[in-house]
């Protein structure tokens, strides 16, 4: 076990490697120009209601304003490989070399049902993208069995370059989830998935604003993070991390950073980070 000032480092070094997980609302843009430096990448979430335009819409205007950004490019939300063909000319163009690849909540109304449909698709088009992340889940989701998301891990790991996990409130069950992950033998890099400082009126607030089928899944799918913000004492990204430090700290886990759902908490999310690390660093 380290000892408790190489755990602090171990975390001021996740924090420092942490990226921004931001919804493509028409303020996002400005949010971001005001309060995220430069150097700190940021993803853009697909919304079905908005269509993946306004997603990398919102990509290429930060990318432009010198943003590293990781597009999501949702499986269900892409017709097939002509328009998939179309956004990878598309986002080169723009100099964007990193994606993220879910399923997505959208209806299947395309040639892919699923993100590894993508992902090999991507490969035959001779994978444009230096970075491309998929999704892990620590908790159960909610409409796949947990065998199942495993075993997509394993499917997709050789068209991927590394792992995003979904949000948890609980250590230990990120502890267990990481352990299966790396005894089954899947190596790539983690970037722990952590909300950032959310005001759950806020946070009630953004569901409202995503579109009213898009709110009824976002609330199913985030039942636990709104037990968690009303639990007693509530949650913080400090003390989970610290619960996590075993398990995140050893150089076999392959954690390499953090991915913050900011729920477009942004200018809070930048202090509560900057904070964290000065606190760590006393």
């Amino acid at each position: 076990m380290r000892n408790k000032a190489e755990v602090r480092q171990s975390l001021v070094g996740l924090l420092q490697h942490a990226r921004y997980e931001v919804l493509p609302t028409p303020s996002t843009e400005d949010k971001v120009l005001a309060h995220v430096p430069v150097g700190r990448p940021i993803t853009i979430t697909a919304s079905p209601s908005k269509g993946l335009d306004a997603t990398f819409e919102l990509a290429e205007r930060l990318g432009k304003a010198g943003y590293v950004t990781v597009p999501h490019l949702a499986a269900r939300m892409v017709s097939g490989r002509a328009e998939l063909a179309e956004i990878c000319d598309r986002l080169k163009a723009a100099g964007i070399t990193s994606i993220f690849v879910p399923g997505g909540d959208a209806e299947t109304t395309g040639d892919y049902p699923d993100a590894l449909a993508v992902l090999e698709d991507l490969r035959e088009l001779g994978a444009p993208f230096t970075h491309v992340g998929i999704t892990g889940y620590p908790e159960s989701h909610p409409s796949i069995d947990d065998d199942l998301t495993i075993q997509s891990m394993w499917d997709k790991r050789r068209h991927a370059t590394h792992i995003v996990s979904n949000l948890t409130f609980d250590p230990q069950v990120f502890a267990t989830w990481l352990g299966r992950l790396r005894k089954r033998g899947i190596t790539l890099p983690l970037l722990v998935g952590l909300p950032g400082p959310i005001d759950r009126t806020k946070l009630l607030g953004m569901a409202t604003k995503i579109g009213v089928g898009e709110s009824t899944k976002f609330l199913a799918k985030n039942k636990r993070l709104f037990a968690g913000l009303a639990a007693p004492g509530g949650f913080t990204g400090e003390r989970f991390l610290e619960q996590c430090a075993p398990a995140l700290a050893p150089p076999s886990a392959l954690v390499e950073g953090l991915h913050v759902f900011t729920f477009n908490q942004i200018a809070e999310t930048e202090v509560w980070r900057t904070s964290m690390i000065e606190r760590l660093r006393r």
